[in-house]
């Protein structure tokens, strides 16, 4: 079995966004070389998110507006940022959301159903984060 390390790392505009990273990832599988096997891409952070949907703007907008209503940014909502911090809701959407995902590799490609598509989701954004993409098989 062979496996294949590589980290993105991704530095957002905005403090919640959302970010198509299949090409990045499809990069990363093609010079692995490996043929037949997974694709694991995890965020390591505790405020984002990596999951599989569909690339329609105003899906990702109702995403934000689902978000928001389940965990709002309001500061004074969590005690979380009695700490000092002020990103408690970041970090239920990342819970809400999931922290990574498994992609089949068949033929040396991604293994997509229709309309799927990686995407890097950022919370508590506007600083450098990294992700991992570990590729095994054969």
């Amino acid at each position: 079995m062979k496996a294949c390390t590589e980290y993105l790392t991704f530095t957002t505009s905005k403090k919640i966004e959302f970010i198509n990273i299949t090409h990045n990832v499809e990069e990363i599988v093609i010079k692995s070389k490996i043929k037949e096997g997974l694709c694991l891409i995890n965020s390591m952070h505790i405020t984002s998110s990596v999951f599989i949907n569909d690339e329609e703007n105003g899906l990702k907008q109702d995403f934000k507006d689902w978000l928001e209503k389940i965990a709002p940014t309001d500061i004074n909502k969590y005690r979380h940022n009695l700490t000092g911090e002020d990103n408690g809701h970041a970090h239920l959407k990342r819970t809400i959301m999931g922290r990574e995902v498994v992609v089949a590799i068949t033929a040396g490609n991604l293994d997509f159903g229709p309309w799927e598509q990686i995407f890097y989701g950022e919370f508590d954004g506007m600083r450098p984060k990294k992700l991992l993409v570990k590729v095994i098989g054969e």
